[in-house]
């Protein structure tokens, strides 16, 4: 008899708890049902590079199982709004880094254009929520790293013009005008002590042309000069809590407290290194990173930021793009109240999006900046310096004066 009561009572214990988890579950898909989960990086275009060489027209992404994100994983995921990383290596600095950042731009709008029933391009923030109306994932662009843009502002303006909405400043190399996140590491050498002139002058027309700074590759330096001198908030698209793991690719208190001064967003990266400075991790570890940001600054500058597709390993629980849900749920395990979730889940973006917006209409009667970077900075065997006063074409233009020249002073 009593071995009957005891498993009558594992069998309620259960019930209960599966009665729980699937109450979490339920109230974390009607929370994601009336508002847009937006994530502020994911590499897949960079997979369609590397896995197919950007040949979509042999790629099935309903059928594609070799990567984080597929189409029945984003529905599944209740995927929204999507970053797509316009991503190229820094061995392509001052070589063809613009020319492939142009082709992982071209492949996300191909990818909308080959999967319109469920992808819609995205440039505004308004663009977001038509597409959430539409049960669509609004696909925007993110280009990720300052290298690609070749230290020119008229290529930041161009790739803006097709589609980018933020730009990372810098990857995992400096630039000639950023520090990049290794200098705090020591392993890359301090070149500019965060930004160049020139670096605040990316920022300033950043601002003016209304595209997101992206601080989640930056070193501490270079985060508190951008906090400091732009006009409108900033966005870590996928950066987690040093605090929590002492990674410098991850967010320290002081710095979340700028972003909150700022009205900023950090959207927490899943890379379990960034997690829990470790190669494993499981869904806890992240909800810890958010947990820690609300405690510091607060919910209001909180996003999610998975990084699928960018990284060889992902937390228990959180395998792939179908596991957002099972987060929220977690957040809610949490006594999350429904606003906080809420915000996190995209309100935050779409505020920040919107005030960078509004920053752009108050600068639109501003000129566009056309100052060059200084020559000294950037010259280098692979880049010709047309246009320059010292320039090699303006250079040649003197030589037949001055082969002319030589030849009469030796006649004469």
């Amino acid at each position: 008899m009593m071995e009957w009561a005891k498993t009558v009572c594992l069998v309620l214990w259960a019930f209960t708890i599966n009665s729980t988890a699937d109450e979490f579950q339920d109230h974390a898909l009607s929370l994601m049902a009336d508002t847009p989960l937006i994530d502020g990086h994911n590499d897949l275009p960079w997979q369609m590079r590397s896995l197919f060489n950007n040949q979509l027209n042999t790629v099935d992404l309903y059928k594609l199982n070799t990567t984080h994100t597929n189409i029945p994983k984003i529905k599944e995921g209740r995927l929204s709004a999507q970053f797509w990383a316009a991503y190229v290596p820094c061995e392509t600095q001052y070589k063809d880094a613009v020319r492939q950042t142009l082709e992982q731009i071209d492949v996300i709008h191909r990818m909308c254009h080959q999967y319109p029933e469920v992808f819609k391009f995205a440039a505004s923030s308004d663009d977001i929520m038509q597409a959430f109306n539409e049960n669509k994932t609004a696909s925007l662009i993110g280009v990720e790293g300052g290298h690609s843009i070749d230290s020119s502002l008229g290529t930041l303006r161009t790739m803006y013009q097709l589609g980018a909405r933020y730009l990372t400043l810098t990857h995992s190399c400096n630039t000639p005008w950023a520090d990049n996140w290794l200098v705090d590491t020591g392993s890359d050498p301090v070149q500019h002590d965060g930004l160049s002139d020139f670096g605040k002058l990316v920022i300033r027309e950043m601002n003016r042309i209304g595209m997101m700074i992206d601080l989640a590759h930056v070193p501490v330096t270079v985060m508190k000069q951008v906090l400091e001198i732009s006009a409108a908030p900033v966005i870590f698209s996928h950066s987690s809590a040093y605090s929590i793991c002492n990674h410098k690719r991850n967010v320290p208190d002081d710095v979340l407290m700028e972003v909150k001064r700022k009205e900023g967003i950090v959207m927490v990266n899943f890379y379990n290194d960034y997690v829990t400075c470790q190669n494993v991790a499981n869904i806890s570890d992240v909800a810890d990173h958010f947990d820690h940001i609300k405690k510091v600054a607060d919910a209001s500058i909180i996003g999610f930021g998975g990084d699928y597709d960018g990284v060889p390993r992902v937390p228990e629980g959180l395998e792939d793009v179908s596991k957002y849900p099972d987060l929220v749920a977690e957040l809610l395990r949490r006594k999350w109240t429904d606003d906080e979730i809420r915000d996190a889940l995209g309100r935050n973006l779409i505020r920040v999006f919107r005030e960078v917006e509004a920053v752009r209409d108050r600068m639109s009667g501003t000129k566009p900046d056309d100052t060059p970077i200084p020559l000294k900075e950037v010259q280098n065997p692979c880049r010709t310096d047309y246009g320059y006063e010292s320039s090699s074409a303006h250079t040649q233009s003197f030589y037949p004066l001055v082969l002319v020249l030589t030849l009469l002073n030796k006649l004469f």
